[in-house]
């Protein structure tokens, strides 16, 4: 579960109050899916409750805070959403509140956050029902710790891929190797789409393939000695990542898991 910091609901609750009714804050909640009904008081502290609550019992609050605020973010430069004493657009104090919690907010209602571990919860579902458009939006969330946390950025790029090939190969209704991890997932999957290089004939298309068992070893291998998930331990190899490595990761780990789901998509 990812939380609305206690921060973030302090600086949203004014603002979200002083720019809609009562009942248009009702709508905007139960749209959003914020559980229960609307709390009492008056609107400021109305919204810092429900907010509150999202949190004690939402299985993901900042992924629906993300929902609850896009109207308000998206909207056009007006007076609406503009501070009437000082002139302050009050999206930029939204942006800036979090900023300082390491989470950015992105057009069309996505929460990222500065550091990532993996790809969001329920991610596997997501793929089924959206397929590309879910991966697109994991994708987005790993490249935008790149600069801040390249180590998380490179953790997140694998954890996705692992999890498209997983998904793949449980909707097909292959059994899942013991040891899910990259290097031996990958190769299921190649194995089932007619992706190895030894099942196809064009010399060209070989080469290409046979890169990418070098890219699922190489994202591998950065994510265990420089990602965030294995106490960055570099096990005797001197990385020193810095942002440009990450983003080369996080590319061919993307283009990678687009390239499996699209071969899906093309042999049904």
């Amino acid at each position: 579960m990812t939380a609305i910091p206690p921060s973030i609901i302090g600086t949203v609750s004014p603002i979200l109050a002083e720019a809609y009714t009562h009942a248009q804050l009702n709508a905007l909640f139960m749209a959003a899916g914020f559980p229960g009904d609307a709390p009492e008081g008056n609107k400021i502290e109305k919204t810092r409750q429900w907010l509150r609550h999202a949190n004690d019992e939402s299985a993901d609050p900042l992924k629906m805070f993300g929902t609850l605020i896009a109207e308000f973010m998206d909207a056009e430069p007006s007076l609406w959403v503009m501070d009437r004493s000082t002139g302050e657009d009050l999206r930029e104090r939204i942006g800036a509140a979090l900023a300082r919690e390491g989470l950015t907010y992105s057009r069309g209602g996505y929460i990222h956050g500065a550091s990532l571990s993996g790809p969001s919860r329920s991610l596997a579902e997501r793929i089924k029902s959206d397929g590309i458009q879910a991966i697109e939006i994991e994708y987005d969330r790993a490249y935008k710790s790149i600069e801040s946390d390249p180590g998380s950025a490179v953790t997140a790029a694998c954890a996705i891929l692992e999890s498209v090939c997983k998904c793949y190969l449980e909707e097909e209704g292959i059994a899942l190797p013991k040891k899910q991890v990259l290097g031996t997932l990958w190769p299921e999957v190649a194995n089932h789409l007619g992706l190895s290089p030894k099942d196809v004939a064009d010399d060209d298309l070989k080469r290409i393939l046979q890169g990418l068992y070098s890219i699922g070893n190489g994202v591998a291998a950065l994510r265990t000695h420089k990602g965030s998930a294995h106490g960055q331990s570099n096990q005797g190899k001197a990385y020193g990542l810095a942002p440009r490595h990450a983003r080369l990761a996080v590319h061919a780990a993307h283009t990678m898991a687009m390239f499996i789901l699209e071969t899906r998509d093309a042999r049904r």
